[in-house]
């Protein structure tokens, strides 16, 4: 055991300036030991049988009391076989894991949506994701650790725009579940996750589908096609042209907008457009119509990169484009509208089968039976559909016309 030292107060301290090591007393083995010009404790002990020194902290930021019991506590440490040294390692390891796992909920929005956001084809999802997240949740759970996370932060969020914005707090009720999912995965969260809908929050909140009042894209009538396309082709303009090859494919705006010439083979007829910029992420084959290649044949070529629909500076069209050319024609009704238009138009008016107008929507079979069985698109009889769709849009409308229409394709 080292000599005993005698207690020297914390003024007598204070007044130590020579170099070197310098006992103070109250412990074994502590000493003052001043440095060029540094002054920090050091406590020399035997553990096991080796000496060690060990630093106690800088005086005078560490007092003379709280160094004494400091050393106090080494000695008992290594009184109870224990190296201070290691302990100390494992409780700053405890101490970093514990940092490690103590993510907060904003913190593991933006490494959720970094992780998948590579699944999202559409830029936009990234950026509706992040929107609903920080105008909604951040302000309520943001600051929060998601182990702190419990049902009432969670309704914190939902609760003031449930009856009044149900779409959008439905959205955001699945994302914080995905967050929250995400960090239980992660081990950064354990047990069961509090946005959760069934059996947990749909005991306390109101079905969606009791609050949500479904809204259809409104749409052109099925008489009004006559008067509506008549009035659009004697409309100038890459919109207008866009607006009507829209109308013509059955396709979705967003996919016109991105046509480029390398997508249509003018020979065959046929636009394939690739599985990266459809809805349902696979490819998908559209026979071009006789007035679909019509409308094509009248457009300046472009080399196979280029956009068949161009906007200012050769630039995609922006999803109003095609909004604005209906604005300007008092149309009550949106682009996306006329994809309901067609489909009335087949099950209503003619007797093509309903799997055909859902291929030409690109739209997934929902039976798997069916969908295992359905191999091939279809394209030759779907190419008769789409003929059939145009002669009509192209036709006014009479009871007489209308019965001619529905005989002829049966």
């Amino acid at each position: 055991m080292p000599k005993l030292a005698p207690e020297l107060s914390a003024r007598a301290v204070a007044a130590i300036k020579s170099e070197g090591r310098h006992a103070v007393g109250g412990a074994p083995g502590l000493h003052l030991r001043i440095s060029a010009g540094h002054r920090g404790w050091v406590l020399r002990i035997m553990v096991g049988e080796q000496r060690r020194d060990f630093g106690l902290g800088p005086f005078p930021e560490v007092g003379l009391a709280e160094a004494r019991e400091k050393a106090r506590e080494m000695h008992k440490l290594v009184g109870q076989g224990l190296d201070p040294l290691i302990t100390k390692r494992a409780q700053r390891g405890a101490l970093l894991a514990r940092q490690a796992a103590e993510k907060n909920f904003d913190w593991c929005t933006t490494e959720f949506i970094k992780s998948k956001s590579d699944e999202w084809k559409n830029p936009k999802h990234r950026q509706q994701w992040e929107n609903t997240l920080k105008a909604y949740a951040s302000p309520h759970l943001g600051h929060l650790l998601v182990q702190d996370i419990d049902l009432q932060h969670v309704l914190l969020c939902l609760e003031p725009i449930w009856k009044t914005k149900n779409e959008t707090a439905s959205r955001l009720r699945g994302r914080i579940e995905s967050v929250l999912d995400w960090a239980t995965v992660r081990k950064y969260r354990a047990g069961e996750n509090p946005a959760r809908w069934k059996g947990h929050l749909d005991k306390v909140l109101a079905a969606p589908m009791k609050i949500q009042k479904v809204q259809h894209h409104r749409a052109v009538p099925i008489d009004g096609m006559w008067s509506f396309m008549t009035d659009l082709r004697q409309r100038a303009g890459v919109a207008a042209r866009a607006l009507e090859f829209t109308i013509l494919t059955a396709a979705r705006s967003g996919e016109i907008r991105g046509a480029t010439w390398g997508e249509l083979d003018l020979e065959a007829k046929i636009w394939t457009i690739p599985a990266e910029r459809m809805k349902a992420g696979r490819e998908h084959r559209i026979p071009l119509c006789k007035a679909a290649m019509s409308l094509l044949e009248e457009l300046p070529k472009g080399a196979p990169t280029e956009l068949v629909f161009p906007g200012t500076k050769d630039k995609a069209l922006s999803d109003m484009s095609l909004t604005a050319v209906m604005r300007r024609m008092s149309a009550d009704a949106v682009p996306h509208g006329f994809r309901s238009t067609f489909r009335d138009w087949v099950g209503d008016r003619t007797s093509y089968p309903r799997d055909l107008a859902e291929m030409a929507l690109a739209h997934i079979i929902e039976s798997k039976t069916e969908g295992a069985y359905r191999r091939g698109d279809a394209i030759e009889r779907r190419r008769e559909m789409m003929d059939a769709w145009a002669q009509f849009i192209a036709t006014k409308v009479t009871k007489k016309s209308e019965k001619i229409a529905s005989r002829s394709v049966t």
